[in-house]
């Protein structure tokens, strides 16, 4: 007989195995999950709407600045260099100080030039007394014409020599002039009343004066109230406030004096109000730019000279416009968006041209109306054609979603 061992022995040649009872229980489970998959599940519910604060934009009147960087100098800057040359007496003034017009900062040792005025002062003393004798002589010459006691000629030569009496005269009184400004030239008195510079003479050393043309620096000293910056502009810019101009729409700061607002270095705002008064009349051939320059208060004297700061200056004429807060603003690419929920609650990526910032709002030139919802808070969950659950945000500090301010 050959039953039992002949199938035994096809099942090995086969590899046929016999199924287990937990593989078949396992199999029919994945086939009721499997046929399950095509029906919706009575138990799994939707996610909520995202919750989200939404704002409409504010319509106001707002004013474009245009933002440039700049440097200040100062108004008025002196270098302090001695009339006259000399040895220095000493230094009248604290490195750094402000001092005032007319303030004492170097002497010079007078002797020399006290000398010299003495000298002057005897030589117009003998001119005087020169004039005097002239004068005798012209006199008394002329009553001795009429009798004919002396001639015409010799009147003549006491006339011209009292003239020159009196040239001598002038010329010793010019020289004891000289020589008395020589004596006040050696008092080095500040020019202008402004923050001084260091010492850069100490006593001791010898100075040259103006009189070789080289005249020794002894310091300087500059202006601090008010005080300029000068800033270069574009020639878009420019462009675009000359077209402004001949439309009506911006006066010319060549005539008007435009407002500017500064920032310093290390703020967020602007602190310092100023006004332009000066345009150069060409552009910078290298840099294609136009130098101008703002006058500005600094009554604390905290701004020196050779600052920076950040220059805003107005742009167009007052306009309306819608803004929103800033932080509502996303980047798509290369395109600025909004997002906006619809009427139905579902949220719309809207593209929007964006102005510049006005009191921490951005200005929408395009893209939006005033009576839609933009998200402001939670853009992060919202996704373009999915619902949400829109908050009203309360309204920013400067004016109602749709009013006039």
């Amino acid at each position: 007989m050959s039953g039992p061992d002949e199938s035994e022995q096809f099942v090995k040649k086969h590899d046929f195995v016999s199924p287990r009872p937990r593989v078949i229980v396992g199999l029919l489970a994945a086939a009721f999950a499997l046929a399950g998959c095509g029906q919706p599940s009575s138990q799994a519910g939707a996610p909520p709407p995202a919750p989200v604060t939404v704002a409409q934009p504010i319509k106001r009147t707002v004013t474009d600045w245009d933002e440039f960087t700049g440097r200040f100098e100062a108004t008025e800057e002196v270098q302090v260099r001695p009339r006259v040359g000399g040895f220095v007496n000493s230094v009248e003034f604290q490195d750094g100080a402000i001092v005032h017009q007319g303030d004492l900062l170097y002497v010079i040792d007078p002797r020399p030039f006290e000398a010299v005025a003495e000298q002057a002062d005897g030589q117009l003393s003998d001119a005087r007394a020169k004039v005097e004798l002239a004068k005798r002589e012209l006199d008394r010459g002329l009553s001795l014409v009429q009798t004919s006691a002396v001639s015409e000629q010799a009147v003549d030569q006491r006339r011209q020599a009292l003239q020159a009496a009196h040239a001598a005269e002038t010329q010793a009184a010019g020289a004891l002039k000289a020589a008395r400004l020589n004596i006040e030239f050696t008092h080095v008195t500040a020019p202008i009343t402004g923050r001084v510079s260091r010492h850069l003479v100490s006593p001791g050393n010898l100075v040259q004066g103006s009189d070789n043309g080289s005249s020794t620096l002894l310091t300087s000293i500059v202006t601090l109230d008010p005080i300029y910056v000068y800033f270069d502009m574009d020639e878009a810019t420019f462009i675009k406030y000359s077209k402004l101009w001949f439309e009506g729409r911006r006066p010319s700061s060549r005539d008007t004096a435009n407002p500017v607002q500064v920032t310093l270095a290390g703020e967020t705002k602007a602190s310092r109000e100023g006004t332009v008064n000066f345009l150069d009349n060409r552009l910078d051939v290298s840099t294609g730019t136009l130098r101008s320059r703002a006058v500005v208060k600094n009554t604390d004297l905290s701004i020196l000279p050779g600052q920076f700061g950040r220059i805003r200056l107005i742009g167009s004429a007052p306009y309306e416009a819608l803004l929103i807060p800033d932080v509502a603003v996303a980047t798509d690419q290369s395109r600025k968006i909004v997002f906006v929920v619809k009427p139905d609650d579902t949220v719309e990526a809207r593209p929007v041209t964006l102005g510049p910032l006005d009191d921490g709002l951005r200005v929408i030139r395009e893209g939006l109306k005033a009576e839609d919802r933009v998200i402001v808070n939670g853009i992060q969950r919202a996704r373009v054609g999915a619902k949400v659950a829109p908050q009203t945000a309360p309204a920013p500090a400067g004016g109602k979603p749709g009013d006039k301010s």
